[in-house]
């Protein structure tokens, strides 16, 4: 099994935490607000503990579980306690409109993640296009990038010990696009599927 942090207190790291430690993962919660983060802990029970805001994670995969805008930031606030960490980053950075994203170029919220964190460190791209309550009761297919073979095996297994599958898209330029069919299920939900019960997912044609 994994030894997971979560940067966050909202309801993808409750969900993300919850389904880690029904697996048999060792879980830690650091959030900005503490009693928020021993209350998330608390909640999951478990191996779940707490850590303090900005000091070197007890996890070997760390899941960035923020709004967009705030992931860069606290990356680069962490800094160097992120050193030879797997850095994971779930986010969407949709639009006011949610039919786009912000970016004004290809990039992604991985991408730039990658740029701040330590060299030691690895990124990888994962969960954006679940809905989470998808994620919480159901068993979809999570599709991840990343540039590190090794870093994506350990985020795969720890995704398999969720009971999950992972599916790797390739290198951490396919961010920007995992982040462009977050859009499309947007688009999904609001118009050809008309609710959020569902995740894009990969069906095989038998052998």
């Amino acid at each position: 099994m994994s030894s997971i942090s979560i940067i966050g207190t909202g309801n993808m790291a409750r969900t993300i935490g919850a389904r880690a430690v029904a697996g048999g993962n060792t879980v830690e919660i650091m959030g900005r607000d503490q009693a928020k983060a021993d209350d998330l802990a608390n909640t999951l029970g478990g191996s779940a503990t707490t850590g303090e805001w900005g000091t070197a994670p007890a996890g070997d995969i760390v899941i960035v579980a923020l709004l967009h805008d705030g992931v860069v930031p606290s990356v680069a606030q962490y800094g160097d306690a992120l050193a030879g960490k797997v850095i994971v980053d779930i986010s969407n950075p949709f639009n006011s409109t949610l039919d786009g994203l912000t970016h004004r170029e290809q990039t992604s919220i991985a991408q730039e993640v990658a740029k701040t964190a330590p060299a030691s460190a690895s990124v990888v791209k994962a969960f954006n296009t679940v809905f989470r309550h998808v994620l919480e009761k159901g068993r979809p297919d999570v599709f991840i990038a990343g540039d590190s073979t090794h870093a994506k095996a350990r985020v795969e297994a720890f995704i398999e010990s969720l009971g999950l599958r992972p599916l790797d898209v390739g290198g951490l330029t396919m961010a920007h696009w995992l982040e462009g069919a977050g859009v499309v299920t947007v688009g999904l939900a609001n118009h050809g599927v008309g609710n959020l019960d569902f995740a894009l997912g990969i069906t095989e044609l038998p052998a």
